[in-house]
């Protein structure tokens, strides 16, 4: 579909499978009426994107999109807003674009409840070894044997350390909360009013880990949390506690991770990986203390049609003279993926 001059232009970059998943018949239907939408199937295709962009008004982007710089810009001189389906917009959108006042929104509103219920699945699971289990009856152990297990515990009044008061962290810490877990936050910009506000202990990082059943991570990645928990943090975690990663992999030294993990002291939970896919002789495979997942928290049915109609949502109201109800500015770049 190709725009005209009567309507304004729309370019959709997501590719026909994500576009299943993310737009229902009335969404898309909803984006349709308002605009001519020009759709890229082949939307990794710089080329593709550029030819696209004259006389757009506005871009949807997706994983995969190629980043919008100052040479595309100068493709797009009518573009006043983008619009992404996820999260992290750093690898989408440079400088230039806030420069130009383009407006940069993302839906990762959308995602927090699913990610922060994937979390407390792992948490869950962790606590009462359901992973290990699994692995022993799978690779043949005797009944007995895979019964055994180090002690397990009821979330109920267990410690539960959570780093990073992010949105994801904050869902999280609710559904934690629901259960009766104690919940700690280590996290340098929550107030201790903010703290106080949501029922949970402030502390150091350090101690949160030395003192946590659990530890799950919500923080963005940034340059400065990147290898946050590295080996010594990792060492300060008490024998049996377990480690919940469904943020980025980046906030955790994966090799010395698998370091720990060997020695069978701690569990873990991990949906985010260094490499991905993850190769199939990864360390993490064969571990039966080591739950995965392939990085799919946030796949939801509901997630993903959520994303489709907060990206489309802004596109309404950019045609509609209406302020953006999830801008981000130039500060969002920090945040790396």
């Amino acid at each position: 579909m190709t725009g005209s001059a009567e309507r304004p232009r729309v370019v959709v970059s997501v590719p026909p499978g994500l576009r299943d998943a993310f737009f229902t018949v009335e969404t898309w239907r909803r984006l349709d009426a308002a605009a001519d939408l020009t759709v890229l199937d082949a939307h990794t295709d710089r080329a593709a994107l550029a030819a696209a962009l004259p006389e757009a008004r506005a871009l949807i982007t997706s994983w995969g999109t190629p980043r919008i710089e100052a040479e595309l810009l100068t493709r797009a001189p009518d573009l006043e807003l983008v619009a992404h389906t996820g999260s992290a917009v750093a690898p989408y959108v440079s400088e230039e674009v806030f420069r130009r006042g383009v407006r940069v929104t993302q839906a990762g509103d959308e995602m927090a409840r699913p990610v922060a219920e994937v979390a407390l699945t792992f948490t869950l699971a962790l606590l009462h070894r359901t992973h290990r289990f699994d692995h022993a009856l799978r690779t043949g152990a005797s009944w007995e044997s895979a019964g055994e297990a180090p002690p397990r515990h009821e979330i109920h009044g267990s410690a539960i350390g959570v780093i990073g008061a992010s949105r994801t962290g904050r869902a999280y810490i609710t559904l934690a909360q629901a259960l009766g877990a104690q919940v700690s936050v280590t996290d340098p910009y929550l107030s201790p009013s903010d703290a106080d506000r949501l029922g949970v202990q402030l502390l150091p990082l350090d101690e949160l880990l030395s003192s946590s059943r659990i530890v799950a991570v919500h923080a963005p990645a940034t340059a400065e949390t990147r290898h946050l928990l590295d080996a010594g943090r990792l060492a300060l975690l008490p024998d049996g506690a377990g480690l919940v990663n469904t943020a980025r992999s980046w906030l955790v030294d994966e090799s010395a991770l698998a370091a720990e993990l060997r020695t069978g002291r701690i569990d873990a939970a991990v949906d985010v990986f260094d490499a991905e896919p993850l190769p199939v002789g990864h360390p993490f495979r064969a571990l039966p203390n080591v739950l995965l997942t392939p990085h799919t928290a946030a796949g939801t049915v509901e997630c993903r049609h959520r994303l489709g109609a907060s990206a489309v949502t802004e596109i309404v109201r950019l045609l509609d003279g209406l302020p953006p109800l999830t801008a981000v500015g130039p500060e969002a770049l920090a945040r790396l993926h």
